[in-house]
C-alpha cells in the first residue's frame, strides 16, 4: 500500500491512522490483486496475509511463520515467500502503529508492559472483529 504520510508520522502521533484503517486498507488491498472475488477466498487470503505482516511487524522472522502453518494452508511457502517480498511497506506501517498504540498507553500512566498488554488486548478485539 501506499500512503500520503510515513510511519513515522505514525509513531509520533501527527495523524489518526489506526489499526482498524490499516486493516481495511489492506483488506481492500488484497481483494484487488486477487483473481477470485469469492468472499470467502478474499477473507482467508488476508487474514493470511495480515498474520504474516504481524508476525513480522513484532521482531519475528517470516520462516518462523511458515512453520507454524499446518499442511493444509492453502499457500505454500514459496507462494508466501513471494507475497512477503511485497509487504515490507505494510509490515513497516503495521509496526508503526502498534509502537504508536503502545506509548498512547504509556503516555495515559501506564507503565511499559501495561501499555503493552494493553495493545495486544486492543489488537486481538480488533481482529476478533473482522474474521
Amino acid at each position: 500500500m501506499q500512503w500520503e504520510f510515513t510511519p513515522e508520522d505514525v509513531v509520533r502521533g501527527e495523524l489518526e491512522y489506526d489499526l482498524k484503517a490499516f486493516r481495511q486498507d489492506l483488506f481492500e488491498e488484497v481483494a484487488a490483486n486477487l483473481p477470485s472475488d469469492e468472499a470467502h477466498v478474499v477473507q482467508q487470503s488476508f487474514n493470511l496475509i495480515y498474520d504474516l505482516c504481524y508476525w513480522q511487524a513484532t521482531g519475528r522472522e517470516f520462516s518462523g511463520f511458515v512453520a507454524t502453518l499446518d499442511e493444509i494452508a492453502f499457500l505454500d511457502a514459496p507462494a508466501l515467500q513471494e507475497i512477503n517480498e511485497h509487504m515490507g511497506d505494510n509490515i513497516t506501517m503495521l509496526g508503526a502503529i502498534l509502537q504508536r498504540m503502545i506509548m498512547d498507553g504509556v503516555e495515559s500512566g501506564l507503565v511499559l508492559e501495561q501499555a503493552v498488554a494493553q495493545a495486544a488486548d486492543l489488537h486481538d478485539q480488533a481482529v476478533a472483529e473482522t474474521r
